[in-house]
């Protein structure tokens, strides 16, 4: 059975780049373990918990809170990204690829927040 956030598309795809972050940071050198890695890996877990947590808030101020933290954690991520480019952790393709996908998740959040602001009672 799925709690309300767990058929949200952008939940889905936030945990779908939390995997595919998961794998390709195991290819990191062990020197990045705690601090690339790491941080990439709290980003992305980031990303799909504030979603779940902006379903469950009463508030709406609460609410598109957490959305902003989620996009947050996306930019940072992306951030970590390009640094593991620039650094050779990643190659060009699976830079690409996963640019894609945060991207999507960016675009998908901001939206979102979008929608929220215009919906929300007076």
């Amino acid at each position: 059975m799925y709690t309300s956030y767990q058929k949200l598309e952008v939940w889905q795809k936030a945990i779908q780049l939390c995997k595919e972050i998961y794998v390709i940071t195991k290819k990191y050198p062990k020197t990045e373990t705690y601090s690339l890695v790491d941080q990439m890996k709290r980003c992305s877990v980031s990303i799909a918990s504030n979603i779940a947590e902006w379903d469950q808030r009463n508030w709406e101020w609460e609410t598109i809170h957490f959305l902003y933290i989620a996009k947050w954690s996306a930019a940072e991520l992306e951030t970590q990204l390009i640094i593991s480019k620039e650094l050779w952790f990643v190659d060009d393709k699976e830079y690409e690829y996963l640019q894609s996908k945060i991207l999507e998740v960016l675009k998908m959040l901001s939206s979102l927040i979008t929608y929220k602001k215009k919906n929300r009672s007076s």
